[in-house]
């Protein structure tokens, strides 16, 4: 099957958001694979003890995104906006039911390397102390924020980052730095890789 263009995708949002029900039908299998693309992106580096699989996940994801009712989607970068931010919220709620299943544990680094978020051994820890600073630096600089969210989230490439967001490669890759810098700080002096 050939994959839509993302012009295509932008229409269907676009009619979908109208309420156009046809629309829905023919985007769900395109927004379905793309959803499976991200997590697995993202559960591929997680812990080999994860709970969530990655259908859970996209079933997760998938359904929190159809029921959006008065998203007006704008184009495909939209949707991966949005699908991330669904993507670590639901990482996150996990996240912390996990640990409050624990009852505690200790705070490790945060390992950030250029292409993700490489969870270390207590991932849990990692991605509660990444919500945080990240929510924190949503506040400084927002763009930067988002880069972080769509590349740890979603699993984004430096272009795919930039065609999302619609700016140059060299400012995904200048705020990327910044970003993890920043980041690295904040959340107590954690090594980059």
């Amino acid at each position: 099957m050939t994959q839509p263009s993302p012009r295509n995708v932008t229409q269907m949002l676009i009619e979908w958001s109208n309420g156009d029900r046809q629309a829905l039908d023919r985007l769900i299998p395109v927004v379905y694979e793309e959803l499976r693309r991200q997590a697995s992106r993202y559960l591929r580096r997680e812990r080999p003890d994860q709970t969530l699989q990655t259908t859970d996940l996209i079933h997760e994801a998938y359904l929190r995104l159809v029921d959006q009712k008065k998203v007006l989607w704008q184009n495909r970068a939209h949707f991966f906006a949005i699908s991330a931010t669904l993507i670590r919220r639901i990482l996150i709620d996990h996240a912390r039911r996990r640990r409050r299943a624990k009852r505690g544990g200790s705070e490790v680094a945060l390992i950030l390397n250029e292409e993700l978020l490489a969870p270390a051994e207590k991932s849990d820890s990692n991605l509660l102390a990444l919500d945080e600073a990240l929510t924190r630096l949503a506040a400084i600089d927002s763009r930067q924020s988002h880069i972080v969210e769509l590349r740890c989230f979603s699993g984004l490439s430096i272009e795919e980052t930039a065609a999302v967001i619609g700016v140059s490669r060299t400012t995904v890759k200048d705020d990327w730095n910044l970003a993890k810098a920043w980041l690295r700080r904040e959340i107590g002096g954690g090594k980059a890789k």
